[in-house]
């Protein structure tokens, strides 16, 4: 019988869609990874606004940010006790800021749900080297993190600059059992929901949510064995621009609108979920031209799904019959499973007069159809798998047949390095 997951795990993969804002001191040298030596003094946003964040994730339809707490350079954006590389050696509010406080106070007055990354790799932590002590000064940290700032949906483990490094993943979770049992976590440790395997921000079909094995790092091409099969639903991680981190010179490669519908066509609408990245500025705020951008994407998704039509189910032999109020003209068809006893549709068509309209593997918690315009009055769903149901299906005229096609893209470079001579600016122009 297929796993089940738990109702975390269901209104998780309810949410689909999240922000992800990296920032740190890397923001301020033009770095993406950095190797913990960073001066603190450069940490030092002019106008930074939390509220300007958490605002920009409302208007977009996020339901969910994760903040960067802890990159890999070591960084602090809490003034933790464990180490003095941190915003507390940051001239930022005098030494007395607190970015995690801050973010986490405006997603609790927005209603938006808060997420921690805390990278385990940490290239300042002079115990890293030493296993035990390291693991010792990470508990503290994640401690920290998990009773400070009111519950957390998601906490965000990243395996890059981890491959092959162990830590004690039985600790993390008894912290994290302790303080933020309802936590979603990400890919390491014991997970709960899994990374889709690249950074592109693609799911495929099938994208299967109960699995054996899951990917750690972009930098590793073995995936973690399991203990067991696991139900672990994917996200999928992407940057808005080619960087994660805000960086000075690359607004050429923010993507454009078309390409953002294409990644949410390839994960939203194949059933993962989407966390973007779209990374403050120097001056602590969104950039003016992601912002804009974001919302250009976000608002035609809106646009396409404004006007949703509700099918009444009924089932006739083989065949799910999805039958409309009236004759509607759609050119989308979304399909809901019901995951409540796991996810266990393998291959599902949809014809409407004998003829198939769409057809393929997954449906999971949503799985968005586009095609030519039509005029139906019912549909039929033949689903392959045992004990498949489906639990909604809703049509939509979108005004286009077929989601964008996927741009090329640059690569991201990790190493990069651009002189930043006034850290406290914010967009060039």
């Amino acid at each position: 019988m297929p796993l089940a997951p738990t109702q975390g795990q269901l209104e998780w993969q309810e949410a689909g869609f999240g922000l992800f804002f990296h920032f740190g001191v890397n923001t301020f040298n033009g770095r993406e990874w950095s190797d913990g030596t960073l001066d603190p003094a450069t940490f030092a946003p002019s106008a930074f606004d939390a509220g300007q964040w958490v605002e920009t994730a409302v208007a977009a339809g996020a339901a969910y940010v994760v903040l960067t707490a802890k990159h890999h350079d070591g960084f602090c954006l809490w003034p933790t006790t464990t180490t003095d590389y941190s915003v507390a050696s940051s001239p930022w509010r005098d030494g007395q800021g607190d970015v995690v406080g801050e973010v986490a106070a405006a997603c609790r007055a927005a209603g938006v749900k808060f997420g921690l990354y805390l990278s385990p790799w940490d290239r300042n932590a002079p115990c890293y080297d030493d296993p035990p002590a390291y693991d010792a000064f990470y508990l503290s940290q994640l401690t920290e993190l998990c009773t400070r700032y009111g519950p957390l949906h998601e906490l965000w483990f990243d395996g890059a600059g981890s491959e092959g490094r162990t830590y004690d993943w039985d600790a993390v979770m008894a912290v994290i059992d302790t303080h933020q049992p309802q936590a979603m976590v990400f890919n390491m440790g014991r997970p709960t929901i899994r990374w889709v395997g690249n950074e592109d921000g693609l799911a495929a079909d099938p994208c299967a949510y109960v699995v054996q094995a899951t990917g750690v790092s972009v930098y590793d091409d073995a995936a973690r064995a399991l203990d067991r099969a696991c139900y672990l639903p994917p996200e999928c991680d992407v940057p808005i621009r080619r960087n994660w981190f805000w960086q000075p010179d690359d607004r050429h490669t923010l993507k454009s609108r078309d390409h953002l519908l294409a990644i949410w066509y390839r994960s939203v609408g194949l059933g993962a979920g989407l966390l973007l990245n779209v990374p403050p500025d120097r001056r602590g705020l969104i950039d003016d031209a992601d912002r804009v951008r974001l919302l250009e994407f976000t608002g035609e998704v809106a646009r396409r799904f404004a006007h949703p039509v509700p099918a009444r189910l009924t089932t006739e032999g083989e065949d799910i019959v999805a039958r409309f109020p009236r004759p509607v003209l759609i050119d989308h068809l979304e399909l809901r499973e019901d995951l409540v006893s796991g996810q266990r549709v393998t291959d599902h068509e949809i014809r409407a007069d004998g003829t198939l309209m769409a057809s393929g593997h997954t449906v999971g918690v949503r799985r968005v159809h586009a095609f030519e315009p039509v005029t139906v009055s019912e549909v039929r769903i033949r689903l392959v798998g045992e004990g498949a149901r489906i639990g909604r299906v809703t049509g939509f005229h979108a005004g286009c047949s077929s989601a964008p096609d996927i741009e090329e893209q640059p690569e991201v470079m990790t190493d990069k390095f651009v002189p930043a001579p006034d850290i406290a600016a914010g967009t060039p122009t």
